[in-house]
C-alpha cells in the first residue's frame, strides 16, 4: 500500500500542495497535520508509523516534512529499512525501491548506528574522565559529611522527633533513615514519634 504523509508547521499554511503531489503519485491513502516538526507529539505520524507494513510504501514530498532532525529522520529510514517499508521523498528524488534508493537507505541506517556508536563512546569517555578526578558520576549525596554527623547527633537527642530532625536538616524521612540506620541500629520510635534511646 502506498501510504502518504504530508505536514505543515503551522495553522495558516496550507497542505494543498503537498496533497497535490501526493495524490498525483497515487497514495492510497493520506495523512496530514499542521503542527510544529520539532515537535515529538505528531499525532498523525504516530498513527502512520502504526499502519504502515512490511511492503508498503511511505510517500512525502521533502524529507524534511517527516523527520524532527536528521538524526530523527535516520532513526525513522533505519526502522523502515528493517520493517521491510519503503520510503519515497518526491523533492529530493529518493525512492528507496530502486538501487540507488536503497544504497541511501544503507547509507542512512549505517550513518544512524555510527551516531548511536559515537554517543556511547562520548559517554564512556566522560565517565572515564570524570573517574580520572575523583568523580564516581550518578546522584550526588543527599546529606554532606558535616549534616550527616549532626544528624547522628541530633538522633541520638531522645527529646526529638524524627519529623523535626528531617525539618531541620531539610531531608526526607526516607532519607534520614537510610542514614541513621548506615551508622547506628534504629531504635524503635515511640508513638510521638520521639526516640526511646
Amino acid at each position: 500500500m502506498k501510504i502518504g504523509y504530508a505536514r505543515v508547521s503551522s495553522t495558516d499554511q496550507n497542505l494543498d500542495r503537498q496533497r497535490d503531489a501526493l495524490e498525483k503519485v497515487g497514495v492510497e491513502r493520506l495523512y496530514f497535520e499542521k503542527v510544529s516538526g520539532a515537535r515529538t507529539d505528531r499525532p498523525e505520524l504516530t498513527r502512520v508509523l502504526e499502519v504502515l507494513r512490511q511492503g508498503d510504501t511511505l510517500v512525502v514530498s521533502e524529507l524534511s516534512r517527516l523527520g524532527r532532525n536528521t538524526a530523527h529522520l535516520l532513526e525513522l529510514a533505519e526502522t523502515f529499512k528493517a520493517q521491510g517499508i519503503q520510503l519515497v521523498s518526491l523533492k529530493e528524488g529518493l525512492d528507496s525501491t530502486t538501487a540507488a534508493g536503497q544504497l541511501i537507505f544503507t547509507v542512512f541506517a549505517a550513518l544512524a548506528q555510527f551516531e548511536r556508536d559515537l554517543s556511547r563512546e562520548r559517554a564512556a569517555e566522560g565517565r572515564s574522565a570524570a573517574r580520572a578526578r575523583g568523580r564516581s558520576g550518578g546522584r550526588p549525596e543527599a546529606l554532606s559529611t558535616a549534616q550527616k554527623k549532626q544528624l547522628l547527633t541530633l538522633s541520638k537527642d531522645p527529646s526529638l522527633a524524627v519529623r523535626e530532625i528531617c525539618h531541620t536538616l531539610g531531608i526526607s524521612r526516607a532519607t534520614y533513615y537510610r542514614h541513621r540506620s548506615a551508622t547506628m541500629p534504629l531504635a524503635a520510635p515511640t508513638s510521638e514519634g520521639v526516640s526511646t534511646q
